[in-house]
């Protein structure tokens, strides 16, 4: 039996928030027969590994990261293209993986930052400090440390008896606090944490927290900065456990509606589609008038955006976006079928 023993203190914060997680996964389980729809949980993860990457400073957005997965040519540096291959490829072949298997963290680490780093797949064999510009915020442990550290977290992690949740954020801290590779010791924090909750309920394999992490950025890093200085991860764990219930609450609200990304037949995304099937090629000012809409904003958000995310439309001349004569159109599948009589399903 493992003799190590992560510090921690439970809160009652730590307490409030778990009972309230749990009600919230309740809830989204009940429904996700239903709503989890093969469109809704690729969008899903699409969100999760733009965000997670963007932490990392990938400048992909949605759009861009949902064009890549999709095969179509994307503008942007070759390496960020290559992290979200690398990221989808680590993301779908979670389910293969023990979260407990050292084996099995090595295979993700060199799935994830394959054709990145050199020594992808083995621990680090230098010294490494983590820097916030120019001010070093920690000094991992020596190289020497790190496959003794890791063995022993994963040891824990098998026997532990804590709540899965605080377990998850606990195991995120170590790794971080350890940062075992050479580099994407960020990425894979995130993608174990989602392995290790997706091992306790499936629908949290789907859960885009990377999101809401990305939008608090400052306070993750504050949060991991505070949890060093205390010597424990209390703090760091009060922080994810507020994440993971934000993500469950904004899936709880996106869910309870049609997702306009995801379900290609909203009614904003099949009159767009429509419009295309029977005018062919259009402009985007025609676009607009053909469905009767005079404001930009409003054509974008609604039908535009949605419709480009869901891998519905393309752009006639994707290599150059803004040009004048620059025309959108209905995407075709491989036999022959199109976006609004045959949704996506993958």
């Amino acid at each position: 039996m493992s003799r190590y023993q992560p510090p921690l203190t439970l809160t009652t914060r730590m307490l409030a928030l778990i009972a309230g997680i749990s009600e919230q996964i309740g809830q989204l389980t009940a429904v996700d027969e239903r709503l989890q729809t093969p469109q809704l949980r690729r969008s899903n993860r699409i969100r999760t590994i733009q965000a997670s990457l963007a932490i990392e400073n990938n400048t992909l957005s949605i759009e861009q990261v949902t064009a890549v997965l999709a095969g179509r040519r994307v503008l942007g540096l070759p390496r960020e293209i290559q992290e979200v291959r690398n990221a989808f490829a680590a993301y779908e072949a979670m389910p293969e993986w023990r979260s407990s298997a050292r084996a099995d963290l090595l295979r993700a680490h060199e799935l994830l930052m394959g054709g990145l780093i050199d020594d992808c797949g083995r621990f680090r064999q230098a010294g490494v400090g983590i820097y916030r510009g120019e001010k070093l915020v920690h000094m991992a442990p020596p190289p020497s440390r790190v496959g003794h550290l890791m063995d022993d977290l994963l040891a824990w992690l098998s026997q532990s008896d804590w709540h899965p949740l605080i377990v998850s954020c606990v195991f995120h801290y170590e790794f971080e606090f350890i940062h075992p590779f050479a580099d994407g010791n960020g990425r894979m924090g995130r993608l174990w944490q989602t392995l290790i909750l997706s091992q306790w309920r499936p629908v949290l394999a789907y859960l885009p927290v990377e999101a809401v992490i990305r939008e608090q950025q400052d306070a993750y890093y504050a949060a991991l900065s505070a949890a060093d200085q205390l010597a424990e991860s209390t703090p760091f764990v009060e922080f994810m456990l507020q994440a993971l219930s934000i993500a469950l609450e904004e899936a709880g609200n996106t869910e309870s509606i049609i997702d306009p990304v995801t379900d290609p037949v909203t009614d904003p995304v099949g009159r767009l589609l429509s419009a295309l099937q029977v005018n062919g090629p259009l402009k985007i000012s025609d676009l607009m008038a053909e469905v009767g809409l005079a404001h930009k904003a409003t054509f974008r958000a609604n039908y535009l955006r949605p419709a480009l995310a869901a891998d519905l439309i393309e752009m006639t001349s994707p290599e150059t976006p803004s040009s004048p004569a620059q025309k959108l159109a209905a995407l075709q599948f491989s036999d022959g079928h199109n976006a609004l009589t045959d949704p996506v399903t993958d």
